[in-house]
């Protein structure tokens, strides 16, 4: 399957070389995870504040069972602090 794998700010630097701007298109296998992608590309735990799927969004208690579909976009954010 293929997904497309967006990560924001900071984060971008967890994506290898050939990446576009902040996203990769990758392969996965059938039943990986949201929480299998944070894993694979090293972003801290901690640092995977806003999960969305598609624009919906994912919480934490729910990220290591979420399977992805083919063709599903997957965007994370870091916390945000701002004045």
């Amino acid at each position: 399957m293929r997904v497309v794998f967006k990560l924001f700010a900071s984060l971008a630097d967890h994506l290898p070389a050939e990446r576009r701007g902040n996203l990769v298109e990758i392969d996965v296998a059938p039943g990986t995870t949201v929480g299998d992608l944070i894993v694979r590309y090293r972003v801290p735990e901690k640092s995977a504040h806003l999960v969305l799927i598609n624009g919906h969004y994912i919480p934490p208690a729910a990220r290591a069972g979420r399977a992805l579909q083919d063709d599903d976009e997957v965007a994370i954010w870091p916390p945000i602090a701002g004045g």
